[in-house]
């Protein structure tokens, strides 16, 4: 580097800041993925010598308890590893959506996924809660590190938020070193195909109008109001090397006129997801500030 001895020489000089004690955050993590293989095996082996006879699933009607689950799995958490687990991305993954997001699925199971990765199940979220809750402890601790989990809002229904707000209220889930963005899955044509909705401008619907609602009638939506407070923004994900053959332009049809299966281009869906979310920056902020008024 041209300026590598003058910037090491301002390093050394400057009192009490190095690497370890600046602040870094984490902008892109998705919360099913926050914590650690290590921590993620400790905390399932932890959650089966104390709930081994809780009933925790919901198989097709059957209630069964984690001793079951694992029975059903032909698995024992003694005999789990990080290696078993399987839930580290590596080289493999390159360019594979597929299999990167089969990684979630710990030791290829999906039921231990839906039990301890996700927000809606038999318990409410409660072990997904706990791990962040953990994670976000160990940020605190940390002092100078700090996270922006991700949490979906598929816009397949209108109760989504008042879901998430639910478990987020419910289990308490906060930390001073951690907010929270709402990721956004590209798969309209999925929805569409299975009838879940009539439109684009449905799904738009969904992922929106529940904020605007809680925007200006918080006592109304009391739950989804706190847990926006603690939402710093949105993102689009899909998988990135799916073509797109739709050229967004003046003579696209609009969001209500789009009923056809096909997935609408990316730059299509950031026009209108901007268009919502620059609305609700403005609705937000002028309802706040007349709020402090």
């Amino acid at each position: 580097m041209l300026n590598e001895m003058e910037e090491l020489k301002e390093l050394k000089n400057n009192p009490h800041r190095d690497f370890y004690n600046c602040r870094k955050v984490d902008t892109h993590i998705h919360a099913a993925a926050c914590m650690n293989q290590k921590h993620l095996l400790r905390f399932i082996k932890k959650s089966y010598r104390t709930d081994a006879d809780r009933v925790v699933y919901n198989a097709k009607g059957n209630q069964l308890t984690l001793k079951q689950v694992f029975e059903k799995l032909n698995l024992h958490p003694y005999d789990l590893t990080v290696d078993s687990l399987d839930v580290h991305a590596g080289r493999q993954t390159f360019q594979r959506f597929d299999k990167f997001n089969a990684k979630y699925n710990p030791v290829g199971a999906s039921e231990l996924r839906d039990l301890y990765m996700k927000t809606e199940n038999f318990i409410d979220g409660e072990y997904f809660a706990t791990i962040i809750k953990e994670v976000g402890s160990d940020l605190d601790d940390a002092k100078y590190q700090y996270a922006e989990p991700r949490l979906s809002i598929y816009g397949r229904s209108p109760d989504e938020w008042t879901k998430l707000a639910f478990w987020f209220n419910k289990h308490r889930v906060y930390s001073h070193n951690m907010l929270w963005m709402i990721q956004v899955p590209r798969i309209y044509d999925i929805f569409r195909a299975q009838k879940f909705v009539p439109h684009f401008g449905k799904m738009l619907e969904n992922i929106f109008l529940p904020v605007f609602e809680a925007t200006i009638n918080p006592s109304a939506n009391k739950e989804l109001s706190v847990f926006l407070k603690y939402i710093t923004g949105f993102d689009s994900v899909d998988d990135e090397s799916k073509h797109s053959g739709h050229m967004f332009s003046t003579k696209s049809p609009a969001p209500q006129e789009w009923t056809i299966e096909k997935n609408p281009s990316y730059t299509y869906y950031i026009y209108y997801m901007y268009a919502n979310i620059r609305t609700m920056v403005d609705c937000r902020f002028h309802f706040v500030s007349q709020c402090i008024h």
